[in-house]
């Protein structure tokens, strides 16, 4: 069949289900329903990762497309408000910054406030110093929570926030909302692949028993197996555990902590780190570690010692292999979610993936002819992705003063991509961010990092000299007084959930 004669695709196929299913079949449901027929397949007997708990800011625009009510969300999923990341003993031991998804301070005079803040802290700057002018990490510090889009009549903006959930009921929950609008569901397990003769593409897919789904476009949500992409179409695997070692992981819930904080926390342990979410019903916990540096046995007692809260379970082992595949959209199928490739869970940014591409795809879906043009872009666009989100994990584990562990003196010393030592090379020597203008983390994500993990600029931007030293110290003491008032007047995280958005009371007894 010549490219130009394809007929116009009016079948999709998504082969697999979870989070990276259903968010693609809402989606599609959603935004291209009224002109495709979409089927999912999915077996209950095939287990799904499930820790994608936490998320960033993005996952909100998700859900105004696709109409969700936050709070009706909320409760179906037993979920919390999330601020931030803190970092424990990423740095050096003893260390611990926060991470947050909106601005420290407020820029002034054209400048962004990290280099009035280095201006003022002399020739020996505390790099904690920045977060004294933080809403969002005095709010994490007193576990509070509330809508604040503005700090007063200023120009500074309120509390940016994301959500954690638990994945397996949000899983349900898109699938409730695909089904009402005219997805269909098959429950089966997939036992071979059909591709045309002639041009490669899949053509359809048998299941258990004999059934054929036919299809004119396929998404491969099978997980890291890659079914479709990986197996079916030969699309080879790139390999980035030179640069992220960590490849295996240890997930365990335990009960709900007893004051729910309104942040993520990564604790950084000998061989790798720990996660814990804070949920309405249970705390999500996990040790992600490199099996080159750490036993399993170890791994699993430092987890389980790392608790906060008694475990509700034993713990489940997830292998995988940190980086992306050569391409993420080969003939008639692409793939979503950990199909498409693996960035450890450090920064939250799984769901995001899995919301990027999908959103990606359906602004380049084809209608029908030759859709290499899109396929080249979406292939684009996506590596670069992978690429600037790689970066950013790498700068946790490589600028580090740790060196007490084989694996953290490995990671001190290794050799980054170059983009990153750019970046690093720029901030250290003038407190300036090489930002990519599509990078998913902002300024004032780089800028928390670079000084979390240690980097003090040696020089600010010369434009923080036009105030006097007098007008800056007003400005800062200012900034102070409106950050403390504004948290002053919120409601505790707790409050706000019960008052909002109170889990399921079945949810809460299961």
């Amino acid at each position: 069949m010549n490219a130009m004669d394809r007929p116009e695709v009016r079948k999709l196929v998504i082969v697999g289900g979870g989070t990276a299913g259903w968010i693609t079949a809402a989606a599609f449901a959603r935004l291209l329903g009224q002109r495709l027929q979409i089927e999912l397949v999915e077996s209950e007997a095939i287990g799904t990762v499930g820790v994608g708990e936490a998320t960033i800011p993005q996952i909100i625009r998700l859900n105004a497309i696709l109409g969700l009510d936050e709070n009706a969300f909320l409760s179906a999923t037993s979920g919390t408000f999330k601020l931030g990341i803190e970092f424990v003993d990423w740095g050096r031991k003893g260390s611990r910054y926060l991470h947050t998804f909106g601005d420290t301070g407020m820029t002034l005079a054209n400048v962004a406030f990290h280099h009035h803040w280095r201006r003022s802290a002399g020739t020996a700057p505390d790099p904690k110093g920045l977060w004294d002018f933080s809403l969002h990490q005095l709010a994490a510090d007193q576990a509070r929570f509330g809508k604040l889009d503005r700090v007063g009549n200023t120009a500074m903006t309120g509390l940016a926030y994301a959500y954690h959930f638990d994945a397996s009921r949000y899983a349900l929950f898109l699938r409730d909302y695909a089904e009402g609008r005219g997805v269909t569901r098959t429950e089966s397990i997939v036992e071979s692949v059909a591709r045309d003769g002639e041009s490669g593409d899949i053509r359809s897919i048998t299941l258990k028993g004999g059934k054929e789904v036919a299809g004119d476009f396929f998404i491969d949500c099978t997980g890291f197996r890659a079914l479709l992409l990986g197996e079916t179409l030969g699309v080879g695997y790139r390999d980035w555990s030179k640069w992220l070692p960590c490849d295996r992981a240890l997930a365990v819930p335990s009960e709900r902590l007893p004051v729910l904080v309104p942040y993520t926390r990564a604790t950084a342990r000998d061989a790798g780190w720990q996660w814990r979410i804070p949920l309405q019903h249970r705390t999500g916990n996990g040790h992600v570690y490199s099996s080159g540096f750490a036993t399993d046995d170890a791994a699993a007692d430092l987890l389980m010692a790392g608790l906060d809260t008694r475990a509700l379970g034993d713990p489940r082992p997830i292998r995988f292999t940190t980086g992306r595949r050569e391409a993420f959209w080969a003939h008639n199928c692409a793939a979503i979610g950990l199909s498409s490739g693996f960035l450890e869970p450090l920064e939250s940014t799984s769901i995001h993936l899995i919301q990027s591409h999908v959103s990606r795809l359906i602004q380049l879906f084809p209608r029908a002819g030759d859709p290499s043009a899109m396929r080249a872009e979406y292939n684009r666009r996506c590596e670069e992705e992978f690429a600037q989100i790689r970066d950013f994990l790498i700068l946790h584990y490589h600028r580090t003063d740790r060196e007490d562990t084989e694996f953290w003196r490995f990671c001190k010393h290794m050799d980054v991509p170059d983009s990153l030592t750019h970046k690093i090379a720029l901030f250290a020597s003038s407190g300036r961010v090489g930002r990519d203008v599509d990078d998913l983390f902002r300024d004032a994500s780089w800028v928390q990092v670079m000084l979390g993990q240690g980097i003090v600029p040696a020089d600010y931007d010369p434009m923080a000299d036009q105030l006097s030293e007098a007008q800056l110290a007003e400005f800062l003491a200012n900034l102070r007084m409106l950050i403390a008032r504004a948290v002053g007047t919120l409601p505790t995280h707790e409050e706000y959930l019960a008052r909002h958005c109170p889990a399921d009371a079945s949810l809460l007894a299961a």
